[in-house]
């Protein structure tokens, strides 16, 4: 079965074609970062305006380098919640365009559910049930544990600030670009993960909260150049010394990441899953991938643990039988292909097609 995914929930335009859940036959990406580089993040206008120019070449070329034509296209998937309203639309718009056009079923998607599918692209293993998804990204913070195929129950959430958007608002302290993610990562390869002291929040159960941290850091900058709690955090990047902005990246870095493994590893112990998904923009982090392998290797010191590579994630043979995986960095950022995958599994789980001509979009809305 072949189906046609589009992705355009926030600032990716993105299209492709993905054969039984699992086989890539295309998969373009269109990003607008450098569009939204100059505004320190995404504007949503700007966003929508640019999906409507890139949609249709997008799809063009995922058809072109599959080898395809829409007659071929057995089913139409697209993200309709959650994200930006206006992003939103255009994808969506398009996906029931097509759906009518060309008579093909069409599925709407939600955005966490194809960051999580993202773990069986391309996968010579694929993860078993039951397991638990640690979903990261710029507008999320969740654990997510399923049971079977299209069954997610929220067992984490954050109660404040996603972990990406913290990291975008510490990038922009700093005086980093956008998005803030990549930048921190690379200014913390040359700073010292130890060199200032930040607190990991007191959460009860297995929620999150990112939001004390980030003040945390602000208020450690401001101290580290002896200057009041007043001073606005726009005007610090420019008293910092490019050292002290490589030493704050990595400390920072280091206490959100360990703040994610230290839920992660709890849920672990409570719900006793067979497999452990990362997925979303964040899970491309190459220190958070290390810390999880490292944290399996802990914990069961009398358990020899052996680390897998494959073409696109890696599995981590972890204690008990349990399996880590890790979706290759260009599909844990936003793309169409985890779109298609999601919705293959969803109809092998008897979800229903819906009608184009009623669907509708939802730009805050609930995994379910």
């Amino acid at each position: 079965m072949k189906i046609l995914g589009i992705e355009t929930s926030c600032d990716e335009t993105a299209a492709a074609i993905v054969e039984n859940g699992t086989n890539i036959l295309s998969n373009v990406v269109v990003s607008q970062i450098d569009i939204h580089q100059a505004y320190g993040g995404v504007v949503p206008e700007i966003a929508a305006r640019s999906h409507i120019e890139a949609i249709l070449p997008v799809i063009n070329q995922a058809l072109e380098e599959a080898g395809l034509t829409m007659k071929d296209i057995d089913s139409i998937a697209v993200t309709h919640t959650p994200g930006l309203l206006g992003s939103l639309l255009i994808g969506t718009l398009t996906a029931r365009t097509l759906a009518i056009l060309h008579q093909k079923p069409l599925y709407p998607i939600h955005h966490l559910k194809s960051h999580i599918y993202a773990n069986w692209l391309e996968a010579k293993l694929q993860p078993t049930f039951p397991l638990i998804a640690l979903v990261i990204s710029g507008g999320h913070t969740q654990l997510i544990y399923m049971h079977h195929h299209n069954d997610f129950k929220i067992i984490g959430t954050t109660r404040d600030d996603a972990v990406g958007e913290v990291f975008d608002k510490i990038a922009k302290i700093l005086g980093l670009p956008y998005p803030g993610g990549p930048s921190i990562a690379s200014a913390a390869t040359h700073g010292d993960p130890h060199k200032y002291q930040l607190p990991h929040p007191k959460v009860d159960n297995l929620d999150f909260s990112f939001s004390g941290l980030k003040t945390a850091v602000l208020r450690t900058i401001q101290k580290e150049l002896n200057l009041p709690i007043s001073t606005p955090s726009h005007a610090l990047a420019e008293k910092l010394k490019p050292q002290q902005v490589n030493d704050f990246a990595a400390s920072f870095q280091n206490t959100a990441i360990d703040i994610l493994v230290e839920k992660l590893q709890a849920s672990v112990e409570i719900y006793n899953p067979a497999s452990i998904c990362l997925a979303g923009g964040v899970a491309a982090n190459h220190l958070l991938r290390e810390k999880i392998a490292s944290m399996f290797e802990n914990h069961n010191q009398n358990s020899k643990s052996e680390f897998i590579s494959v073409s696109n994630f890696e599995l981590k043979k972890g204690p008990e039988g349990k399996n880590v995986f890790f979706p290759r960095v260009a599909l844990a950022t936003d793309n169409a292909a985890m779109v298609a995958s999601a919705a293959y599994f969803s109809l092998k789980s008897d979800q229903k097609p819906t009608d184009p001509y009623n669907l509708d979009i939802s730009p805050r809305s609930q995994i379910s």
